[in-house]
């Protein structure tokens, strides 16, 4: 069965959406973008390989920079924010809904940390020998190349390895402090109805001061644009799933259907009516 294909062009930005019946909760984009640069909180775990150009990022405090000789993890719930693209550049992102990687984690008897150990890797290096290989067997099934028993088959085992490169629980609270990860849950609750800097301060036992410089650092925006990410993220879900923008407004706490349109622009990089055209 050919895979459902989505597309929209915004000038030199150009985004191609492929859905693949045989395998249920995985997502193929393919971007070709000009020197834009764009950040975003990731709503799902995702795999990425650079096919022409070059450009730096910023995750986790650190600066990555992405080559087609790399290949780049996508945490769910983290920033990435373009730092530097090198001009026009092609790039595809295989994305995974949570659900995918849930199952993997119990039939493999993983920890329970959903936290990624690194964010980058060769293509050379054996760990990314099967997100390449998943890549290579979706481009072949496209063009008609690949049977449903290969696609299966490289869809798990890429799970396997991502799964593979999931740190141990205790690591995930050293290195991802409780009162930041509470924050976090907090502001994801607050999507329909916001809240105060108060309330997620008195949530932790901080004051907002503190609250302010340890969120900026852990996760490199202040609280409130990361809200704003957390809408954005919310709002492509729901109209790739058939909602329409007012609608989809109201429920991300956008009441305006104008800002949402302000916000997912600068964001996404397309209005949310050129968005919904291309993963509907």
């Amino acid at each position: 069965m050919p895979a459902l294909h989505h597309a929209v062009v915004d000038g030199p930005l150009s985004i191609q959406t492929f859905l693949f019946p045989e395998l249920p909760g995985l997502r193929l984009v393919r971007y070709r973008t000009d020197g834009r640069l764009l950040r975003s909180v990731k709503e799902r775990f995702s795999v990425m390989v650079t096919q022409r150009g070059h450009s730096e990022w910023w995750g986790r405090g650190k600066v990555h920079s992405s080559s087609p000789r790399t290949v780049d993890l996508k945490q769910m719930g983290e920033v990435h924010r373009d730092l530097r693209r090198d001009g026009p550049a092609r790039f595809q992102v295989i994305a995974f809904d949570e659900s995918l990687v849930a199952e993997a984690r119990e039939a493999l008897g993983a920890p329970a940390s959903a936290r990624l150990r690194q964010l980058q890797l060769e293509t050379s290096q054996p760990v990314a020998a099967d997100f390449v290989r998943l890549h290579a067997v979706l481009d072949a099934g496209l063009e008609g190349r690949s049977s449903t028993l290969a696609l299966q088959t490289a869809l798990t085992e890429a799970l396997s390895s991502l799964v593979g490169c999931l740190e141990q629980s205790g690591a995930w609270e050293r290195r991802y402090r409780w009162p930041i990860q509470r924050v976090v849950e907090a502001l994801h609750e607050a999507i329909p109805e916001g809240i105060t800097l108060e309330s997620l301060a008195h949530q932790v036992g901080w004051n907002r001061f503190h609250l302010c410089r340890a969120f900026r650092e852990e996760l490199g925006m202040p609280p409130h644009a990361y809200l704003t990410h957390l809408r954005v993220s919310r709002a492509q879900r729901l109209l790739s799933q058939g909602l329409a923008p007012a609608e989809v407004a109201l429920q991300v706490g956008l009441y305006d259907q104008s800002l949402l349109n302000r916000h997912f622009k600068r964001i996404v990089g397309l209005t949310p009516g050129q968005f919904a055209r291309a993963v509907q």
